[in-house]
């Protein structure tokens, strides 16, 4: 399929026109692309329902980690950084009202001692 007026050959290549490339280019584009995994806080969910599970914040946290999980294996990554998120969030509350919970029924406790050494102490 060549036309008539054009012949099929090497071309000569112009040489001279263009400077030599020596050193780093003048301008660098650096592309950095992070495809950071979704978390799905599973294991602290866990641990959440199993030994905070005050107002039942451990067993939402986990039902939204397993949610997660599943957003994950089915592709939408959008879902699955959604739903992490809120089981991140109910783990927080549930592993802070915990510790404050157990906070107070160890002062309490140790008041409750400390004033039986004094009713002690008292009487003698």
């Amino acid at each position: 399929m060549n036309p008539a007026d054009h012949t099929v050959g090497p071309v000569p290549l112009e040489t001279g026109k263009y400077e030599k490339f020596s050193g780093e280019p003048e301008a660098t584009v650096v592309v950095t692309i992070s495809t950071e995994p979704v978390k799905d806080h599973t294991i602290w969910s866990l641990f959440s329902f199993v030994y905070a599970n005050i107002f039942c914040l451990g067993l939402a946290a986990f039902i939204y980690s397993i949610k997660a999980r599943d957003r994950k294996v089915a592709g939408d990554m959008n879902g699955a950084r959604r739903y992490g998120s809120t089981a991140r969030c109910l783990n927080i509350w549930a592993t802070v009202l915990a510790s404050i919970i157990l906070l107070i029924t160890i002062i309490l406790f140790s008041m409750g001692d400390f004033k039986k050494q004094l009713e002690i102490g008292n009487r003698m």
